[in-house]
């Protein structure tokens, strides 16, 4: 049985970590349990933007400017769906409560609230989702794959992608720059 559930953690990836879907990541778990993990990775920004999306599920928003934020690769599995990752003002169809302030959902209900300004306080939407299945996180993080700590939403929604990766490790007292590539047990 787990002892420990990483949801509504953040997993960084440490800089060993040559996987080309997760080197430097930061990841929001969405789910952990006994059965595997879900995540969001949140700092992989694509060309593409909100209204591209809009445009494509044929929803016509009322404004365009603020649709001009970036949609993220949330991860290699099913990147062709759909995920907003938001703070929890409504309720949504298909929505996965992660806690009492964050959410995800899948359902056009959200994008099209969000079109009519009507969506969510926060949101970053994303194509596809980071997947574990059962004990495969937790013997990534034994091998030194990662670090996890808590989810801060100001790295979630507010701070520029870019600087995610560094700014969550810093939230643990951790400078990625001064570790080594190489890993060790003791």
């Amino acid at each position: 049985m787990q002892s420990t559930s990483l949801r509504n953690q953040l997993l960084i990836a440490m800089p060993n970590l040559q996987d080309p879907n997760f080197s430097r990541t930061v990841t929001y778990i969405c789910e952990h349990s006994d059965e595997g993990a879900m995540g969001i990775v949140i700092n992989r920004p694509t060309e593409l933007k909100v209204a591209d999306v809009f445009k494509q599920m044929q929803i016509i928003p009322d404004t365009v400017s603020k649709n001009q934020t970036p949609v993220y690769v949330g991860g290699p599995v099913d990147e062709d769906r759909g995920f907003v990752l938001h703070t929890r003002e409504h309720d949504w169809k298909s929505t996965l409560d992660v806690n009492d302030e964050l959410s995800v959902t899948t359902s056009r209900d959200i994008l099209e609230a969000m079109a009519h300004d009507k969506g969510p306080q926060k949101s970053l939407i994303a194509l596809g989702y980071a997947g574990w299945v059962a004990g495969q996180l937790e013997e990534e993080i034994l091998n030194n794959a990662w670090l996890s700590g808590p989810a801060n939403n100001a790295i979630l929604f507010d701070i520029p992608a870019d600087q995610r990766w560094e700014a969550s490790a810093k939230l643990l007292g951790v400078d990625l720059n001064l570790l080594s590539s190489e890993s060790g047990h003791a």
